[in-house]
């Protein structure tokens, strides 16, 4: 095969691999399929969800975030307050030694403001993330429908109260 050629394969191939490359690394660090859900047009903000795993022997901590498609990212939490579950900013996450933290619904979150414009299902957006140890982390966040795991549970899965 020609230079030419392999460079051609190498194109058409480079979009299938990029589809399929939503795992990263960076230290003792790896990071799984950093996904949002998609929001109304008009909605002013965003979340961020993905899953950590320190496979290191020492925690590391995430310190912040930030995207160019957001004026602003900080870290929040979904806390219990009495009866109630409140959302609240956190200056940072430790990801144990040997342990995987998971950013999810209801749960630890990159709370993305003042955006540019929403993102589609289908559409990627930049996210760094900002350890303590393993540095910043370039991330490509899958804009998505649903959240992993939805479909599974039929429609009615978000009205069982």
């Amino acid at each position: 095969m020609n230079l030419k050629n392999t460079l051609l394969a190498m194109a058409l191939l480079a979009p299938a691999l990029l589809a399929q490359a939503h795992e990263y690394d960076a230290g003792q660090l790896h990071i799984e399929h950093p996904w949002s859900r998609e929001m109304p047009p008009v909605a002013p903000t965003a979340a961020a969800y993905f899953t950590v795993h320190n496979n290191g022997n020492a925690p590391d901590r995430l310190l912040g975030a930030s995207s160019p498609a957001a004026g602003k990212a900080e870290l929040h939490e979904h806390r219990h307050a009495g009866d109630m579950m409140k959302m609240q900013q956190v200056q940072n996450v430790t990801i144990p030694a040997g342990d995987t933290v998971k950013f999810e619904p209801m749960g630890y979150h990159v709370m993305l403001f003042d955006l540019k414009q929403q993102a589609r299902a289908g559409e990627r957006f930049p996210l760094t993330l900002k350890f303590e140890k393993a540095g910043d982390i370039q991330l490509e966040v899958a804009v998505q429908q649903e959240a992993p795991g939805d479909a599974q549970h039929g429609e009615n899965h978000q009205h069982h109260h």
